[in-house]
C-alpha cells in the first residue's frame, strides 16, 4: 500500500506539471495518501499485535507445544496405540522376548488343555466320566511339539518370506497347508495312539482313515486364520496366534483323535 502510494504520487505530480490545476492535484493526492499511509500503519501494528498474542499463546505452553485440552489430553492418553502395556501383558511380552522357546511351549499346552477339556464338554455323554489323562496327553502334546514346532516354522516362514505382501503371505499359507499342516496332524494322531496303547499297523490304519478328511476340514478354516496371521500379525506373536486359532481346532482333532481305533466301530 505504501509503496502504491508513493509511485501513484510520483506519477500524478509528473502529469500534473502538464496542464493546469498541477498544484491542487497534488494537494488532493496527498490527503488521499495520507489516508492510505494511516490505514497501512493501523494495519501493520494490528498484524504485530497478533504476531506477539501467537508467540504468548505458544510459548505458554512451551516452544513448538500448542495448548492442549485436559480432555484432548485424556483422550489420547487413554486411547493411544503406543501406550505401553501394563500387568500380566507386560509380562507376558517380555516373556516372548527373553525366553521365547519356552514361553511359546508353554502357552501352547495351556490352549491345547483348555480345547480338548472343551472338547470333552461337548462330545461326552451324561454319564460318560472325564478323561483326565487324555488331556494331560493333549497339553503335552502342545509343550513338547506344537509350541517348539511353532516357533521354528513361523522363524523359518519370516527368514525366507520376509515381506507382508499378498504374493508372500499367499506363498506362508501354502507352505502351511500342503508342508506344516499334514506334518503336525500326522504327529498328533500318531502321538495319541501310541500313547493309548496302538501298534504301529493299528496307527497306520487310523492315520489312512482319520488324516485326509482332517485335512479337507482344515482347508475351510486354516486357510483364512493363516492369512490374519501372516498379513498382520507380527512373527514373535504369529505362535500364540496360531495357537489361539488352534483352540477351536484342537477341539475338533481331540474328538477324532479319541475314536475308537479301526475296526472297533
Amino acid at each position: 500500500l505504501l509503496a502504491f502510494a508513493k509511485i501513484s504520487k510520483m506519477a500524478f505530480c509528473v502529469a500534473s506539471k502538464m496542464g493546469r490545476g498541477s498544484v491542487q492535484l497534488c494537494r488532493r493526492y496527498e490527503t488521499v495518501e495520507s489516508g492510505i499511509w494511516d490505514d497501512g500503519i493501523r494495519f501493520l501494528t494490528s498484524h504485530h499485535r497478533l504476531q506477539r498474542r501467537a508467540y504468548a499463546f505458544f510459548s505458554s505452553n512451551g516452544p513448538g507445544k500448542p495448548r492442549i485440552s485436559k480432555f484432548a489430553h485424556f483422550t489420547y492418553s487413554t486411547f493411544s496405540s503406543s501406550s505401553p502395556p501394563s500387568g500380566f501383558l507386560k509380562w507376558y511380552l517380555s516373556m516372548l522376548e527373553t525366553r521365547p522357546f519356552i514361553t511359546k511351549s508353554i502357552s501352547s499346552s495351556l490352549i491345547f488343555a483348555v480345547a480338548d477339556v472343551t472338547s470333552q464338554i461337548i462330545t461326552l455323554a451324561p454319564s460318560d466320566a472325564y478323561d483326565m489323562v487324555r488331556t494331560l496327553r493333549v497339553g503335552v502334546y502342545g509343550l513338547l511339539i506344537m509350541g517348539p514346532s511353532q516357533h521354528l516354522w513361523f522363524n523359518f516362514l519370516s527368514k525366507i518370506f520376509p515381506k507382508k505382501d499378498l504374493l508372500s503371505t499367499f506363498k506362508k499359507i501354502t507352505m502351511g497347508q500342503t508342508i506344516y499342516g499334514p506334518v503336525v496332524n500326522s504327529l498328533f494322531f500318531s502321538y495319541n495312539a501310541a500313547l493309548r496303547g496302538e501298534t504301529i499297523e493299528e496307527i497306520v490304519a487310523r492315520l489312512k482313515r482319520d488324516l485326509l478328511p482332517t485335512l479337507k476340514n482344515g482347508l475351510m478354516y486354516w486357510p483364512l486364520c493363516d492369512f490374519l496371521t501372516f498379513k498382520f500379525i507380527p512373527v514373535h506373536l504369529q505362535p500364540l496366534a496360531n495357537s489361539t486359532f488352534a483352540y477351536l481346532w484342537t477341539i475338533y482333532l481331540a474328538y477324532v483323535a479319541s475314536l475308537k481305533k479301526v475296526g472297533e466301530e
